[in-house]
């Protein structure tokens, strides 16, 4: 058994974009499959910008607002998933804080494993 570490302290400051948060990243697969921990403290952002691959946000903690290529926020909190497609544009942000598992891979379907929320 090993024990490692995704907190913040373990993260690298993200500011491309405009963004201010921090990435811990957690691992790659030989499947071009990336997956890592992002901590956004309060007041934190990852800016407006489009999905290179698929991409699903799960939030573990805390709480925040996501987009699309709308103007219009939508509440996001612990235990909830976000999926982008490919090319779409989009915004996370928090005035409280939030954590989150971010899963970016060309073969991303997560309509395969979770139930939409309603």
């Amino acid at each position: 058994m090993k024990f490692y570490k995704i907190s913040k302290d373990s993260g690298k400051k993200i500011f491309h974009f405009n963004s201010n948060f921090i990435m811990s990243r957690v691992i790659q697969t030989d499947k071009t499959t990336n997956i890592g921990c992002m901590h956004l403290e309060e007041g934190g952002v990852i800016g407006y910008h489009q999905a290179v691959v698929p991409q699903l946000l799960l939030v573990i903690a805390g709480e925040g607002y996501v987009r699309n290529d709308k103007d219009e926020y939508f509440k996001v909190q612990s235990g909830d998933a976000v999926f982008w497609e490919k090319d779409e544009w989009h915004e996370t942000k928090s005035d409280k804080g939030l954590t989150a598992i971010v899963i970016e891979s060309v073969e991303l379907n997560p309509s395969l494993f979770m139930p939409l929320k309603k």
